[in-house]
């Protein structure tokens, strides 16, 4: 069900789209190097950091995922992100150590960690992980908008994916960081602007709470249902295991201009997403409170349902200019940091004539543009935002494994970390196959890759000691001023 969209609607969404456009076009004039695509010279102060790591790290899909579980299984579906929660910490410590390792890629730490093997492995798959996040976010999207205007969802794809792609390939990381900057705003206002209109509709939060059954109110499921305590620990459980490899982390977690940016930046951007999950969850209970009935296939459709029957004309522009906010500020990120891997990790160890530094910004715009119609095509091709959430969480950990052993353990031998991804990936596919949960396939595979890479690293032979120095000793050297000097100059 849609509504027509008044006049006020119709200008509220298109002066995002060109103002946001404009902007992202305008700060562009500022990349000049490949430094300056990939990592924004790693100059940004601590309210951008803020702003990239809420845009980066939020997007429509994941309100629609979360409204949609809570839709059906109640408060309970708040873990579909709030697993990050107990990750949330962990950023404080792991910032300084992105920093000082003083890299463009994560695929940069595996080629001195591991060698270049394991280096490129982890970029091809890394590029089909930025495609396949940029197919969940514009999928998420379209459905949601489609539903609210009842314009195609491939016509709304299309509009997202031109406008960032647009901004994205002149400006890079830094337009995606200013723009992050505007549109973190309206991340708020999207999480929150449909709860006061449905609480005030179903008779306040008392009214809410009868309308509903009592499970509906508590923080698990029951036994058999989708988020029992053991199912959140695990998925909590790999997405810490996992988080150190998700391929946008060294620009979201590196691009700072000092350490204390870099931690602020990367926890409180985050943290703010955390309240914000809070909201979605709320939208999917006053959804399931006052229009039930709405098929378990369909539930990912609620949230844009809620915000057809609740908000008033203007508003619903208001917040179809906010859904396309968080995928394009989303999007826009994947695709700079993919098109980093694919220069620096796949395209310049190719060549044998060293190239001067406006052809690899040539190229990193150029394969910027294939990732994004790689994403395109995804997301049209795309079933479930929940299915697909829950897929890349379990298999991160294979390859997150390596790192962070190879960060801890300088033992740590290449030929263990190939045994570690291959064989906890295989573990948990066979258990899956076998009819395991995925949980509990996921806490096999976590525990066989740990053991792996452990005791194969004990009988290898041990990684070069100066590329192991290369490593350990920047992690010793916190960000000085001769760092910050050098990336002035760039």
């Amino acid at each position: 069900m849609h509504v027509k969209l008044s006049i006020i609607d119709w200008i509220v969404i298109g002066t995002y789209l060109s103002g946001t456009t404009a902007l992202g076009l305008y700060v562009s004039k500022r990349v000049r190097t490949s430094e300056g695509f990939f990592m924004g010279n790693r100059a940004f102060g601590k309210a951008i950091m803020i702003a990239q790591n809420l845009g980066t790290g939020t997007h429509s899909d994941q309100a629609v995922g979360v409204a949609g579980a809570a839709y059906t299984a109640g408060l309970s579906g708040i873990w579909y992100q709030w697993i990050w929660l107990f990750t949330t910490p962990f950023y404080w410590l792991l910032a300084p150590v992105f920093r000082r390792l003083r890299m463009v890629t994560i695929a940069d730490f595996f080629e001195v960690r591991y060698g270049r093997s394991y280096s490129i492995a982890y970029a091809i798959f890394c590029i089909y992980l930025f495609a396949l996040w940029q197919g969940i976010a514009i999928k998420g999207t379209a459905v949601t908008v489609s539903a609210i205007t009842g314009i195609p969802e491939l016509l709304i794809a299309i509009t997202i994916g031109l406008t960032f792609t647009l901004y994205g390939v002149t400006g890079g990381l830094v337009a995606a960081a200013i723009t992050d900057f505007v549109q973190g705003f309206l991340i708020v206002l999207l999480s929150f602007l449909v709860v006061p209109f449905g609480v005030i509709k179903v008779g306040g939060m008392t009214g809410l709470r009868h309308a509903l059954p009592d499970h509906f109110f508590s923080i698990f499921s029951q036994s058999g249902g989708e988020l029992t305590p053991f199912n959140v620990a695990m998925l909590v459980i790999s997405g810490l295991a996992g988080i150190v490899v998700q391929p946008h982390m060294m620009a979201v977690g590196a691009s700072g201009k000092t350490e204390m940016n870099c931690r602020i930046g990367w926890t409180y951007g985050n943290f703010v997403k955390r309240i914000c999950t809070i909201g979605w969850t709320l939208t999917g209970l006053l959804a399931a409170a006052l229009f039930p009935g709405v098929p378990f296939h369909d539930r990912e459709k609620v949230f844009g349902l809620a915000v057809t029957m609740l908000l008033p004309a203007g508003l619903i522009g208001l917040m179809a200019a906010s859904l396309m906010a968080t995928v394009m500020s989303t999007c826009s990120a994947f695709m700079v940091d993919g098109s980093a891997l694919f220069t620096e990790n796949l395209y310049r160890p190719m060549l044998k004539k060293p190239r001067d530094d406006a052809h690899f910004l040539k190229v990193a715009r150029i394969s910027s543009i294939c990732i994004a119609l790689l994403g395109f095509v995804l997301g049209l091709t795309m079933s479930s935002v929940i299915s697909a959430t829950v897929e890349f969480i379990s298999i991160l950990p294979f390859i997150g494994i390596a790192f962070w052993i190879g960060i801890i353990w300088p033992r740590a031998t290449r030929a263990g970390a190939w045994t570690s991804t291959l064989g906890s990936a295989a573990i948990f596919y066979a258990t899956k196959w076998a009819g395991f949960s995925n949980s509990w396939s996921s806490l096999y595979s976590i525990v066989t890759g740990v053991i792996l890479i452990i005791s194969v690293s004990f009988f290898t032979p041990s990684e070069p000691e100066e590329k192991l120095s290369r490593i350990y000793k920047n992690l010793r050297l916190p960000i000085d001023e001769q760092d910050l000097l050098l990336a002035e100059e760039n």
